[in-house]
């Protein structure tokens, strides 16, 4: 790895300033990766850190993993609340009862339009930011009072939604058309990931992947070698049929499910690959069996080759950024 004056650059944009934060980096919501160790690393190395909320089980787990937290930051962190299709639904009121409870100052919800629940988060003094994989879905997220919204390209890892528009093109159309500011997630890894989001229109990335790669990130050591083996070739889109589309990473369970998809084609259900989805992430996550189940990964992963802290990649980001814009980018004006 190349040596680099890490002298780092405070950089000002309306995300910062939005989240009270000194760098323009968020770390994404990831089941069974977002826990207190790791949002409390990225918030105490300048960017905001994040807890998974439905990871815990009930919205008092919820309350106590927000305390573990506070005790390792005393920097802003947000919850991720992730509202799912479901026949039985989560206790998303007690979770937001217990994220207002204990002073949360920023949710990042996904999923389903969170409107029913944004009375409750807006009048708590809650700053909102919606994760969106496409233009309509942000001017939705915009319309009904989200403070911000992050901006999901098809290269993102998790799901990427129906459209397959890539950052390049779905980056600079948000910019076209939203008056709140955004965040670019989606194949986001180093320093050029951020110049080049600003420079399409973002405010600052958010960075899924790339955060399970790091020596803070609470997950089983056999997970961030999968990730750095991988290359950008070694996703897979899975769940399609269903219009549940994920980006996972290939392994044999990833090609028994693309077998049973392509077998059973129009008439797939959810049943039909419970094996391999249901219950995977505590499997995979805590246990290290990282070929027992589908897992999400970004095409990213072709960028990530080492494990450092969260303030070591927060540093190195912002350092080469700084390379980026002042050397690089203002010598070809030169004349």
């Amino acid at each position: 790895m190349k040596t680099i004056n890490m002298k780092t650059i405070n950089m000002k944009t309306k995300i910062t300033e939005l989240f009270n934060i000194q760098h323009p980096i968020i770390q994404g919501g990831m089941h069974y990766v977002a826990l207190a160790e790791l949002a409390s690393a990225v918030s105490n190395a300048g960017g905001l850190g994040v807890i998974t909320a439905l990871t815990q089980k009930t919205p008092g787990d919820l309350a106590n993993e927000i305390s573990r937290c506070k005790d390792m930051t005393d920097k802003p962190f947000g919850v991720n609340l992730t509202f799912l299709p479901m026949v039985n639904a989560p206790d998303y009121p007690g979770y937001i009862k217990a994220i207002i409870d204990n002073g949360v100052t920023v949710v990042e919800t996904a999923g389903r339009n969170p409107e029913q629940y944004m009375p409750m988060l807006k009048d708590a003094g809650i700053k909102v930011i919606h994760k969106c994989t496409s233009v309509r879905h942000a001017l939705k997220a915009q319309q009904i009072g989200c403070d911000a919204v992050s901006v999901d390209g098809f290269e993102c890892g998790g799901h990427p939604g129906e459209d397959d528009i890539p950052n390049m093109v779905l980056l600079p159309r948000a910019a076209d058309e939203l008056t709140i500011p955004f965040v670019a997630s989606g194949g986001m890894a180093d320093a050029r990931s951020l110049v080049a989001s600003l420079a399409l229109g973002a405010q600052g990335i958010n960075m899924g992947t790339r955060f399970i790669a790091t020596k803070e990130a609470p997950v089983h050591d056999n997970v961030k070698q999968a990730i750095l083996a991988a290359k950008e070739t070694d996703t897979r889109l899975v769940m399609r049929p269903l219009g549940n589309t994920e980006r996972v990473l290939n392994n044999p369970a990833t090609q028994k499910l693309l077998e049973k998809e392509n077998r059973l084609g129009k008439t797939i259900k959810f049943e039909d690959i419970f094996d391999e989805v249901a219950g995977v992430y505590p499997r995979v996550m805590t246990e290290g069996l990282v070929d027992t189940g589908v897992w999400s990964c970004g095409m990213v992963a072709g960028l990530i080759s080492d494990i450092p802290t969260c303030k070591q990649l927060i540093d190195r980001i912002m350092s080469e950024a700084r390379q980026i814009i002042q050397n690089r980018l203002a010598s070809m004006l030169a004349g």
